[in-house]
């Protein structure tokens, strides 16, 4: 018999329990959520799993980042490696080494097997991402780092609870080499606690319907999610499709656009993703390890099955060839902190590319680039005095759709399942004050169906020492696509003491800027590209968009070629000029591809005399620029172009 005929389980007692692990693991997450010390956790950058003997997932929860998808079955594959024939009852293991599956230092993982009379049947599985794990920068996110002993504690498998004992030694020697331990052995006890909430519902589960139905489930629900796959896949016409994105640059070389290459075969039911041609590893921590590039891979395609639950029955279907030391498959030692931001969500939002061609009524255009800006260090306000970590990421933009605008002010990609930290929980616990939280207008992607909007964000630091800040960002020079005709959206980077004597552009790269009471920050998130031709968008939408603070009436007719004219800006009150339109429309059609071609130092020039601005510099000419010198980027521009070509120009009429 096939897979697609053998079914061990009858219907009913199949669908009770494949619920029953899902609600067993979102438990879980409940426990971890109630329990937890850190806000970061807090604010749902954490996942949950059970995992078979084998340590093969066989479920998740509801609201499990993507990130962690495709990794959490690999750590727990690490425990049974080096613990083999040493696993009791009662035993708790701790790793979070991104060389063994995992994802970044910070994600650490407390892994309990679940024993029945004896016997190892399951691996409950608590992940969280640490504050901080120690090395060289508060928030352990060093872009200066080219190897991981600068990135903080490398925790390869190890027991922490021995048949019950908590190995206090242990516990110990790890947070003696982190900042904030008592917070750190908070949430290792939250993690833990989560694993033994889990155990305890297996077992409930177990005594109700017997050992023997319940470990047969574990293979069932794996085998239904293959059998699903294969059978959606094998819908599809067999072909071969490829794409690239970028990471910005090399900090160590300069100059130049990091190419990631994904081509993808589909063979009658299974998917083959080939990386090669990718870049090799650069200098800074932006590389991903062979786990996380694989999550990416699994997120990236998952995004397009939406309704096939995950499990590694999916993983089943997908075959991968990373190719060992380029960015998307590090060795150790190469810092690879920062694959969040860097190698992984490009390997999604190309593989976002692949499948609008095979799937063009899920046609999604690139989304905005996760980001998180970091500032540490001694909090002297009245009755803390102590070691602080303010930790942000920012909402932004997610890529125009098929027949629908992209979502503005969107979680990123890497973490679908995170919440947007509340200001007030900020502030209270730390001595940062956000002065600015909203939508940037002009940021999402101008096409026939706009790319979301992303938002900009600013503050200023009160009462500390010692203090310094980092970020952990791309999307600089690699700036948000757009799809089908679509432009891109806005650039990333963050600013210090804007309009001021003393301001600095600070960029996307960086780590220990000292910062002290007084400074002020601001820095915006990119909106999502757009999909199709902006010259195709129903000018009334346009007109809706100006009315709703999305898009300015400026770039209405630069962009969209629609022309619009306010009667009376405090009562929204606009109106469309329709032969105004058609005629910007025309012009735009008529020059819009000798823009693109214009002799960049010209575009530089224009630039520099207040001609055109920065949005016209990459929308209307795909000129990349140095915007802490305002230098032309000749390589970059180059590579910007070429892209743009495929994606934008040569769908335009």
């Amino acid at each position: 018999m096939t897979l697609l005929q053998r079914q061990k389980l009858d219907p009913v007692t199949f669908e009770v329990l494949k619920n029953a692990f899902v609600n067993l693991v979102d438990q879980m997450s409940e426990q971890i959520l109630r329990t937890c010390y850190s806000f970061v956790i807090y604010n749902r950058d954490f996942s949950s799993c059970l995992c078979d003997a084998q340590g093969n997932t066989v479920m998740q929860g509801t609201q499990d980042i993507a990130v962690h998808v495709g990794t959490l079955h690999l750590s727990a594959k690490a425990v049974l490696e080096d613990f083999t024939e040493d696993i009791s009852p009662g035993d708790v293991f701790l790793v979070n080494d991104p060389y063994r599956g995992g994802t970044h230092f910070c994600d650490v993982r407390v892994i309990r097997p679940v024993f029945y009379q004896g016997e190892l049947i399951a691996l409950m599985q608590s992940n969280g991402h640490w504050a901080d794990v120690g090395g060289s920068t508060p928030g352990s996110f060093d872009i200066n780092a080219k190897e991981h002993f600068g990135e903080g504690m490398r925790i390869p498998p190890i027991r922490i609870w021995e048949k019950g004992v908590f190995k206090k030694d242990v516990a110990n020697l790890l947070l003696a080499n982190m900042r904030l331990s008592n917070e750190r052995l908070g949430d290792l006890r939250a993690q833990a606690e989560a694993t033994r909430v889990g155990e305890d519902q297996l077992l409930r589960l177990i005594e109700k319907y017997g050992k023997d139905v319940v470990v047969t489930a574990f293979e069932e629900v794996q085998n239904y999610v293959e059998r699903v796959a294969r059978s959606r896949i094998a819908s599809l016409p067999d072909g071969t499709w490829e794409a690239i994105d970028y990471i910005d640059m090399d900090p160590a070389v300069g100059e130049g656009l990091i190419p990631i290459q994904v081509k993808m075969t589909i063979s009658g039911d299974e998917i083959h993703y080939d990386l090669s041609g990718t870049h090799p590893y650069i200098g800074c921590f932006l590389n991903a390890t062979f786990g996380s590039a694989f999550s990416g891979i699994v997120a990236g395609t998952k995004t397009f099955f939406p309704d096939v639950p995950l499990n590694s029955g999916f993983y089943r279907v997908i075959h991968a060839n990373l190719p060992e030391n380029t960015v998307v498959n590090a060795p150790h030692p190469v810092a690879v902190t920062g694959f969040c931001s860097g190698a992984y969500e490009k390997i999604m939002n190309a593989i976002f590319e692949l499948w609008s061609h095979v799937m063009p009524e899920r046609a999604l255009a690139c989304c905005f680039n996760l980001e998180y800006l970091l500032i540490g260090g001694w909090d002297r306000r009245e009755g803390y005095q102590n070691y602080f970590m303010w930790y942000d990421w920012m909402a932004g933009g997610h890529g125009g759709r098929s027949g629908t605008d992209g979502a503005n002010a969107m979680s990123p990609l890497f973490g679908l399942g995170l919440s947007i930290q509340p200001i007030e929980g900020q502030e209270r616990l730390t001595p940062v004050v956000t002065s600015k939280h909203q939508i940037l207008i002009d940021s999402g992607g101008p096409g026939k169906f706009r790319g979301g909007c992303g938002v900009e964000k600013g503050g200023f630091l009160t009462q500390m020492d010692r203090s310094v800040m980092s970020y952990c960002c791309d999307r600089s020079r690699s700036v948000t696509w757009g799809l089908f005709g679509g432009l891109p959206s806005n650039p990333h980077g963050a600013w210090l003491n804007q309009g001021t004597e003393n301001q600095r552009f600070l960029g996307t790269v960086f780590s220990n800027v000292p910062v002290e009471e007084g400074d002020s920050f601001i820095r915006p998130s990119a909106g999502g590209g757009g999909l199709g031709d902006p010259l195709e968008r129903d000018p009334y939408l346009v007109l809706e968009d100006v009315i709703d603070g999305y898009v300015s009436i400026e770039r209405a007719r630069k962009d969209y070629g629609v022309v619009i004219r306010c009667r009376d800006e405090e009562t929204l009150q606009y109106e469309l000029d329709d032969d105004k339109t058609l005629q910007e429309r025309q012009y735009i059609r008529e020059n819009r591809r000798q823009w693109m071609s214009e002799d960049p130092e010209t575009v530089i020039e224009k630039y520099r005399k207040g001609e055109i601005d920065e949005l016209d510099v990459l929308r209307r000419y795909g000129v990349i620029i140095d915007r802490q010198t305002n230098s032309l980027l000749p390589k970059t521009t180059v590579q910007y172009r070429n892209m743009l070509q495929k994606r934008t120009v040569a769908y335009w009429s």
